[in-house]
C-alpha cells in the first residue's frame, strides 16, 4: 500500500514538473513579447487550480500515511498556492491577469516563482523514487 502512495505521488510529480515547465515557457513567451499578456493569463489561470489540487491531494496523502517528513515539505507549498488562489483580488482574471502583469515587475516575480516551484518538484521527485524503491524493497 505505501509503495502505491509514493507511485501515485511520483506520476503527479512529474505532471506538476511539467506544468512548471509549461509556466516557465508561457511567462518567457510573454517576455520576449512572442505572446500578448490576456493570451499568457489565459493559458496559465486555466492550469492554477489543477496544480493546487494535484498539490493537495499528494499533501493529503502523506498526511494520511504518516509521512511527516514529506508531509511538512509539501505544506509550505500547497499553503502558498492556496493562499495565492483565495487572495485575488476582486475584478482580477485570475492568479494572473493580463492588466497587472507587466506592473511592478509582476512578470519577474511570477517567473522566480515558476522556477522555484520546478527546483522543488524536482527534489520531490527523486524523494518520491527512492521512497518507491524503499517501499518495495521492504514489501518482499
Amino acid at each position: 500500500m505505501e509503495a502505491l502512495i509514493f507511485i501515485f505521488s511520483l506520476v503527479d510529480c512529474c505532471a506538476l514538473i511539467f506544468l512548471a515547465v509549461y509556466f516557465i515557457i508561457t511567462l518567457s513567451d510573454l517576455e520576449c513579447d512572442y505572446i500578448n499578456a490576456r493570451a499568457c493569463c489565459s493559458k496559465l489561470n486555466k492550469w492554477v487550480l489543477p496544480e493546487l489540487v494535484g498539490l493537495g491531494i499528494v499533501t493529503a496523502l502523506m498526511l494520511i500515511s504518516m509521512h511527516w517528513f514529506i508531509f511538512l515539505l509539501n505544506l509550505p507549498v500547497a499553503a502558498w498556492n492556496l493562499y495565492r488562489f483565495v487572495t485575488i483580488p476582486c475584478g482580477n482574471m485570475g492568479v494572473f491577469d493580463p492588466t497587472e502583469i507587466h506592473n511592478r515587475g509582476q512578470l519577474k516575480t511570477h517567473m522566480k516563482e515558476a522556477m522555484v516551484k520546478l527546483g522543488f518538484h524536482l527534489l520531490c521527485f527523486f524523494i518520491y523514487l527512492y521512497s518507491v524503491a524503499l517501499a518495495l524493497s521492504h514489501e518482499k
